[in-house]
């Protein structure tokens, strides 16, 4: 019988089985949970590793950008430092959303990124920071080094999703975006990110 590698046996899990990049954080590897083009909220499972359905869209807004995480970060204590306001960080890998010039239909792929800055938001008192790059390559998007050399548009149609997509009638929104960043504010944080994952699940094998 033959003996399979055990590497192809499974899949990895996209938050922990997979790394954050060689050449990270200038240019990450991105794991896509959302496109502009979906309805519905889905976020990867953290016990199996699937997408699974969070929530429908309450309003009609639609992501302005391919939206997931990069894989082996985590938001604590460190990202939680570079929140002023913030209690805590939100418990989950560090978000990312990815300008794309061609549309990209499909989640749960692979991409790399190059980092260009950030959203600094705080959700109901917990550091949930919006990382945001440019897909490596694109023709239209992919000279662009910092966050100020995309459209103003582009951004703000970022901050109006973040602020509008968990709104709920009748409720004040706990949803409060304080700042914009740029590239090194950017990988700071991601460093950041990658020590909490570490602290909380050790350094990856190797």
């Amino acid at each position: 019988m033959t003996t399979v590698a055990s590497h192809f046996n499974w899949r990895p899990h996209p938050w922990h089985g997979l790394d954050p990049g060689p050449d990270c954080p200038e240019v990450v590897t991105a794991y896509i949970e959302i496109t502009p083009f979906d309805l519905i909220k889905y976020e990867v499972d953290k016990e199996t590793g699937y997408l699974r359905v969070d929530r429908p869209q309450r309003t009609s807004s639609q992501p302005p950008a391919l939206y997931g995480f990069i894989p082996q970060t985590y938001c604590g204590d460190r990202v939680r430092r570079l929140a002023p306001g913030c209690e805590r960080g939100d418990g989950d890998p560090l978000d990312i959303c990815v300008i794309s010039e061609r549309p990209i239909t499909h989640s749960e792929i692979l991409l790399r990124a190059r980092i260009l800055g950030g959203l600094k938001i705080i959700d109901r008192g917990e550091a949930d920071d919006k990382i945001v790059g440019v897909l490596e390559g694109d023709y239209v998007w992919g000279n662009a080094r910092e966050l100020t050399d995309l459209p103003a548009t582009l951004i703000e149609r970022l901050e109006h999703y973040f602020a509008t997509y968990k709104l709920v009638p009748g409720e004040p929104p706990g949803l409060k975006i304080i700042g914009r960043y740029g590239h090194a504010a950017a990988a700071e944080v991601i460093r950041a990110a990658i020590d909490d994952y570490r602290e909380i699940y050790g350094a990856p094998a190797g």
